[in-house]
């Protein structure tokens, strides 16, 4: 088992819940909250412990709730051993990018973490300066929904794809009106449109003044090279340089979540056999089983996925 090339994945905004970090507080990796804290101003216990589920849909509030819970599954699946094999590899979707760069080595957790911060409170001040929203298109193929929001953009409406999932998953992102268009036409090609709760735009052009503000922060934050690859979302091939992610972050706000094309570089080109999602929820997994059903997937989504070593005693 020890000889398994493994891949690391990290879940993204959108997985957060009101609690989520209960499983979690009695583990010796739970003091990772008061560092994550420290850097970022925010009492991380507070929000995985206490605050509302509604009020942990704030974007910068959620993005700093499901990167902590992913730090703290990887650290305590490292601790326990628990991963299963050789770590050949990581990604993240979406903010859990940043979770995959400190996996990997290319950032400490403090420099993530204000990553984080700023990235979050960027994007919600993009957001509530021009109203954005989400949608998941189902059941139609990509090529299909790249040619209807192309047709939507022709006319004059704002809406581009932002995440391609997995087969038959595509989310598109913009303006309300052209979101809601795609929806109305999309059973033209096969699709339905499933509204997501999000607060803006993501991926999008909608977020270029967030991308501004975050490639500020990048410009004074050090990376360096990183012990196994990370795949980028932003072109779905595998990165060590610590040269690359100051403009891959940047690009990645603006530029669909290749997420499909991610899964297949990791179990293909970087040889993964097993991929194992560390944070809150199994929304990866499910992406996962449908991209490469012959992969091996494994969630560690609480402490029961890891040996009870690495738990202190109550």
């Amino acid at each position: 088992m020890n000889h398994v090339p493994v891949g690391l994945v990290f879940p993204g905004q959108g997985t957060q819940k009101q609690g989520m970090g209960e499983p979690w507080r009695d583990t010796a990796s739970w003091e990772l909250t008061a560092e994550i804290s420290a850097v970022t101003g925010e009492d991380i216990a507070e929000l995985l412990l206490h605050t509302p589920g509604d009020h942990l849909q704030r974007t910068d509030l959620a993005q700093l709730s499901v990167f902590s819970v992913a730090l703290i599954a990887h650290a305590e699946a490292t601790r326990g051993d628990a991963l299963g094999g050789r770590v050949v590899a990581c990604a993240g979707h979406s903010l859990g990018e940043y979770a995959a760069l400190v996996a990997a080595g290319a950032l400490t957790v403090g420099r993530a973490a204000a990553l984080v911060a700023a990235r979050g409170r960027a994007m919600r001040e993009a957001a509530l300066t021009r109203e954005g929203t989400m949608g998941a298109v189902v059941a139609a193929p990509v090529a299909e929904v790249e040619t209807l929001v192309s047709e939507i953009r022709a006319e004059g409406g704002e809406v581009w794809i932002a995440n391609v999932n997995a087969p038959g998953q595509t989310v598109i992102s913009g303006a309300p009106e052209a979101v809601a268009e795609a929806g109305s036409r999309a059973p033209s090609i096969g699709g339905k449109l499933i509204t997501l709760r999000v607060g803006g735009a993501f991926h999008s052009p909608f977020m270029a003044p967030a991308a501004e503000t975050l490639g500020a922060a990048l410009r004074d934050t050090s990376f360096t090279p990183a012990r196994v690859p990370v795949v980028a979302n932003v072109d779905a091939a595998p990165h060590t340089d610590d040269g690359d992610w100051p403009a891959l972050c940047v690009r990645q706000l603006t530029s669909p979540v290749l997420w499909e094309q991610s899964v297949r570089t990791l179990t293909g080109r970087l040889g993964c056999r097993r991929l194992v999602e560390l944070g809150p929820g199994r929304t990866l997994a499910g992406m996962i089983r449908r991209i490469d059903g012959d992969v091996e997937v494994v969630s560690v989504d609480s402490p029961a996925a890891v040996p009870a070593r690495s738990v202190r005693e109550r």
